[in-house]
């Protein structure tokens, strides 16, 4: 048996079980199904982006819900889980309703004035410059020599993204008739569905006219744009910053630039479990995010004692809504999975190693990819700004490299030892790239996702680590871990094979030291200045 069809068959058992008892018993039957039912409705909805994604000729030929299937099967079964599923959506719905009622009511009192803390200014290490290795040093053996580690930082672990506060009840399936709202983002054209009599407006800028446009918001019409918004979200497994955004283009395609779209943008932001305020300023409307990282460069406001990073805005003084929202989360800077940006190829440059000039391959990335990118806060946990590279390098590789420049790289290591394939890679960084400051590019510190360093003509060593740290999990599926100096960032290799060099030891494993930055030198050699007793390990997945 299938796993959907096990699953669908777990499900009916217990709704049929539900169904025969008090209703009492029933209702808390629906607490217990509530996990695992949302799971159900998600991987219902799941594909239903690919219609809302440039939509087919025949967008009126829509894939069997799975309980269509369970009906040729089964009639009875079916039935008893379509009454079953009919009651547990009315309870949600009618949960979900009482939590925006509630909501709205605040929305009339629940208002405070703020004033924002001035951002903690953008990272600046005092960089070291890159170091030739001398001719009489590259000569020597490489030895063991073990490294001492200062302290250790644990990679940041991704979690499940935000879910609605119950599911959203959908009210018909998707069809050419619906009318559909195009927008774009990142260069990706996609709609939702959005009528007209969707369409509203604020009459003031204030506290009731605000509530009044929620409880509108919170009727039954906006239930199948939320679903094509959470339907896309999976299907192009956007990260909450990408979500966002999109969140933001689709209010504006479908209301303008107002205060209207702002609302927009923030109820659907809400309704799909994230954690925001409402604030006024100098009569317009804006949306704070809650975000489970610290943002640099950023002005935040502190409700709760939680940071509030202002969305499009540039106020100081804001009137900031204090209530909350049951189960909201806040939004994650993670990447944790390729965004499926439509495809759009920057020009191929040439990139040779000086070692092995048999390592010259042309590169292209996406140029929307590095649009988001682009568009990325520089961000920590808890202010540790070492946390950030391994959000970087624990990225995965866009699809567009994976299926470009990794066949072409296999093919260069095929039967090589570790050692070999790890020091083509090595030098293939070394030499290819060219070295230059962040302060000078770009005034502050700004460390690249693999893509960006492929991408921008210059780069420096954290930039370097990453995508090496990438590239060797990647195609040799070894392990590695960056190693921060200050004023500069290597990285080390968790070779399986005898290697030596100077090595650090986490967990009982032997990481061997590999520099990008020091030009020219072999596996295991450490830059010269580097101060071993301050040295950082910072683990990556």
């Amino acid at each position: 048996m299938s796993h959907n069809k096990l699953f669908l068959s777990l499900v009916v058992l217990l709704a049929l079980g539900a169904i025969q008892t008090a209703d009492a018993q029933k209702k808390k039957s629906f607490r217990q199904l509530t996990k695992t039912y949302m799971g159900f409705v998600k991987s219902q909805n799941k594909g239903r982006a690919k219609l809302a994604q440039k939509r087919a000729s025949d967008p009126a030929t829509v894939t069997r819900d799975k309980a269509e299937a369970a009906e040729e099967e089964d009639d009875d079964p079916y039935s008893a889980f379509q009454s079953f599923r009919n009651n547990a959506y009315a309870d949600y719905e009618e949960f979900r309703n009482k939590c925006n009622a509630d909501y709205a009511e605040f929305l009339q009192s629940a208002w405070g004035t703020f004033q924002a803390t001035p951002g903690q200014p953008k990272p600046k290490d005092e960089e070291k410059p890159p170091v030739v290795i001398e001719e009489k040093e590259e000569q020597k053996p490489v030895v063991d020599r073990p490294i001492p580690i200062k302290e250790t930082v644990l990679p940041p672990a991704p979690e499940e993204q935000p879910l609605p506060v119950a599911p959203i009840v959908e009210q018909d399936e998707p069809s050419e008739y619906d009318n559909w709202k195009d927008f774009t983002i990142y260069g990706t054209t996609l709609s939702v569905r959005f009528e007209d009599s969707q369409r509203f407006r604020l009459s003031k800028c204030n506290e009731d006219a605000v509530a009044e446009a929620w409880l509108r918001l919170s009727e039954p019409d906006y239930n199948n744009t939320l679903c094509d918004c959470l339907a896309i979200r999976e299907d192009m497994q956007l990260s909450d910053w990408a979500y966002l955004n999109m969140l933001d283009a689709i209010a504006k395609a479908c209301l303008g630039d107002g205060n209207e779209a702002t609302l927009l943008a923030a109820f659907f932001y809400c309704q799909t479990g994230y954690q925001m305020r409402l604030a006024f300023g100098s009569n317009k409307l804006y949306m704070l995010y809650a975000s489970k990282h610290y943002v640099y460069g950023k002005p935040y406001f502190l409700v709760d004692d939680e940071f509030y990073y202002p969305f499009n805005c540039e106020e100081e003084n804001l009137q900031i809504c204090e209530a909350a929202f049951p189960q909201e989360k806040p939004l994650s800077l993670l990447v944790p999975q390729q965004q499926l940006f439509t495809e759009v190829l920057t020009p191929s440059r040439t990139l040779t190693s000086q070692r092995y000039p048999e390592m010259s391959l042309k590169v292209s990335v996406n140029r929307n990819l590095v649009e988001f990118y682009d568009s990325y806060p520089t961000s920590s946990l808890g202010k540790d700004f070492m946390t950030r590279w391994a959000m970087y390098a624990n990225t995965p590789v866009d699809c567009t490299v994976g299926e470009s420049l990794y066949p072409a790289l296999r093919k260069q290591l095929q039967g090589l030892s570790q050692l070999e394939a790890v020091e083509r890679l090595l030098n293939w960084v070394q030499t290819a790239f060219v070295y230059e400051y962040d302060e000078n590019v770009w005034g502050h510190d700004r460390a690249f996702f693999t893509e960006e360093t492929l991408y921008y003509p210059k780069c420096d060593c954290e930039d370097r680590s990453i995508l090496l740290s990438r590239l060797v999990r990647d195609l040799l599926g070894l392990k590695t871990v960056l190693v921060y100096y200050p004023g500069h960032l290597a990285m080390a290799v968790g070779f399986t094979e005898d290697v030596r060099g100077d090595f650090l030891t986490l967990g009982g494993e032997r990481y061997i030291v590999c520099d990008p930055t020091y030009i020219n030198a072999r596996v295991g050699r450490t830059m010269p200045g580097m101060d071993n007793a301050q040295a950082t390990a910072i683990l990556l997945q």
